[in-house]
């Protein structure tokens, strides 16, 4: 059975930290759900005012379950970042994934904004773009691009965007079709 992945979306979201794993994980044969948090379909990135017509909103997801879903991304950018943090939704879906033992990944901002006020970097070693890691208290923070630990992936920013996709890949399949998309992205 194929994985299945989650890509929150809300306005203001970094527009290289949500398309490229969109891109590489629906690359990699991994179905990929665009979710708008809120209850528009379309969602306006940050720097190029793209506007990504999302597969659901985020009441619909709720309603239905998280069972069939592998994985959930929060992408970074601010204010999307701020935007995941003040939807309780958002919230409740994360923990309940995450509860699961479900694969949550973030980036840029997100650590620090979204998962750490839900105890979800409690004890995890993480990372996230620089300084934003002060704001996070009971847990490790690293320099590294992409740290994993548990079912808890982060990374620090756009320019990891690459890696933080393929790290999610292994995660979900293995190293074998991570490494293919690399090779074929030329990462």
């Amino acid at each position: 059975m194929a994985k299945k992945a989650i890509v929150l979306l809300a306005d203001g979201f970094e527009d290289v930290e949500a398309v490229t794993p969109i891109d590489y994980l629906r690359r990699a044969g991994i179905e990929v759900t665009t979710v708008s948090i809120s209850d528009n379909l379309t969602v306006t990135s940050k720097w190029g005012g793209i506007k990504i017509i999302s597969s659901a909103v985020l009441t619909e997801i709720v309603k239905k379950g998280t069972g069939g879903y592998d994985a959930v991304i929060a992408p970074g950018g601010m204010p999307g970042s701020a935007n995941l943090a003040a939807s309780k939704e958002t919230g409740a879906l994360l923990k309940k994934m995450a509860a699961d033992g479900k694969l949550v990944c973030a980036i840029c901002a997100a650590p620090a904004l979204v998962l750490a006020p839900l105890g979800l970097l409690n004890g995890k070693k993480f990372t996230c773009y620089p300084g934003m890691e002060e704001k996070v208290t009971n847990a490790k923070w690293s320099e590294d691009k992409v740290v994993t630990d548990g079912n808890i992936i982060t990374s620090r920013g756009a320019g990891t965007a690459g890696v933080f996709a393929i790290a999610i890949i292994e995660k979900l399949l293995d190293k074998a079709a991570a490494q293919k998309i690399a090779d074929a992205v030329l990462l």
